[in-house]
């Protein structure tokens, strides 16, 4: 008895090869499609890995700067008017237990110019302030250029200029003079930005007893910086009110500065959903780009697929060969979105000093979901080919 032939089995190697010659014979179509591919796994990437390296940015400077920063502000009377802190309000909270420090900002009423010859009013938004020799330890913060003001600056004509007032000034650096208030001030120190304390960016920050002997300051404090015991931030928070101004405590205002940049990047995350969603949409046009390209590579070689049924090509062989094809060119189209993502958010984070973080999980999500719309993709065209009839598909001209 005559046994029955098996059909030949194909191994992984050989199905990888054929469809590897098949993407080879139509390279230009191969690559635009991989293309759309391509743009959608890039933006997807990009937005996850930009949204990192933020965060991670944000987690680095929070660990040097601290998360137990409190400011302490004046609000409003009940009458609705500006409320005032004492002058005593710095001693005051100083004396509390789990304080590590404070230092103090008082709004001095001036105006500071590159030159006695700038119009009045042509101030470009920079605040004067009066500032006690220990903000910068407080803060945390440090000096780009020059020094801070010390005991003998601070008595004296003497200015430390914010990172972004330095800029509008337009100063060449320190050891020039501005006029303020009437006075020229000697430019002693260029401030780096100081993140928890954004306000100072743009301001001119002038010795405490300076302040009051040139440029007639009352004295009053209007910020409190306040560095607490990290444990015990919550209830130096809870006392700071009553602790500041005794008797009017509802007139303060008390805040977390790293709550507020912990809440900036929670509002950075929804723009980031919204470019994800649009990624997807790129990914899921390059998906029906690649489903296509399948369609038409099928109808194109009917005469291969008919020569190779009656080789004895079975239709299960015929349906791997095509789906192998989409999910190669799909796996195409991964490699060059991922290394265009990468590409993109490292020369992003380079920008803007961060560090580069990518997280494994999108990449292989992103791979992961490749693999998927190219086999939803390629499935109709391949099961279309495996189909045909050999007598069919060799009669096609």
């Amino acid at each position: 008895m005559t046994a029955t032939p098996r059909p030949a089995r194909v191994g992984p190697a050989d199905v990888a090869r054929l469809g590897a010659a098949g993407l080879r014979a139509r390279p230009l179509r191969v690559f635009l499609s991989a293309l759309g591919v391509a743009i959608g796994i890039a933006a997807m990437l990009a937005v996850v890995g930009i949204s990192t390296s933020s965060r991670a940015e944000l987690d680095r400077t929070l660990d040097r700067l601290g998360t137990n920063l409190l400011t302490v502000a004046p609000g409003e009377t009940r009458g609705g008017q500006p409320a005032t802190l004492p002058i005593g309000s710095t001693a005051m909270v100083g004396r509390i237990g789990p304080v590590e420090s404070v230092s103090a900002t008082g709004s001095v009423d001036k105006a500071v110019y590159r030159n006695d010859r700038v119009p009045r009013g042509q101030t470009g938004s920079i605040a004067v302030l009066a500032a006690g020799p220990d903000l910068l330890a407080t803060l945390r913060a440090t000096t780009r250029h020059g020094t801070w003001l010390n005991p003998a600056t601070a008595a004296y004509p003497a200015v430390v200029l914010g990172a972004t007032a330095a800029r509008r000034l337009d100063l060449p650096g320190v050891g020039t003079r501005v006029w303020l208030g009437g006075e020229w001030f000697a430019v002693v120190g260029i401030l780096a930005p100081v993140p928890l304390a954004a306000e100072l960016d743009s301001a001119a920050l002038v010795g405490w007893e300076a302040a009051r002997r040139f440029l007639a300051f009352d004295g009053h404090p209007t910020r409190l910086y306040v560095r607490a015991a990290p444990t015990q931030v919550r209830a130096v928070q809870a006392v700071l009110g009553r602790t500041a101004n005794p008797e009017s405590p509802d007139e303060v205002a008390v805040s977390r500065p790293s709550d507020a940049l912990a809440a900036r990047q929670a509002t950075d995350r929804a723009l980031n959903g919204l470019l994800l969603g649009l990624g997807a949409v790129a990914l899921v046009v390059g998906g029906i780009g690649i489903a296509n390209t399948m369609v038409i590579s099928v109808l194109e070689r009917r005469g291969e697929i008919g020569l190779r049924r009656a080789l004895g090509a079975t239709r299960r062989h015929i349906r791997t060969q095509f789906l192998t094809e989409s999910l190669l060119l799909s796996a195409l189209g991964w490699a060059g979105g991922a290394v265009l993502g990468i590409a993109a958010t490292a020369a992003y984070a380079h920008t803007q000093h961060w560090p580069v973080v990518v997280p494994a999980w999108a990449t292989a999500g992103g791979l992961a979901a490749t693999l998927l719309i190219g086999a939803v993709a390629g499935l109709v065209p391949a099961v279309r080919a495996s189909r045909l009839a050999p007598t069919e598909a060799l009669a096609t001209p």
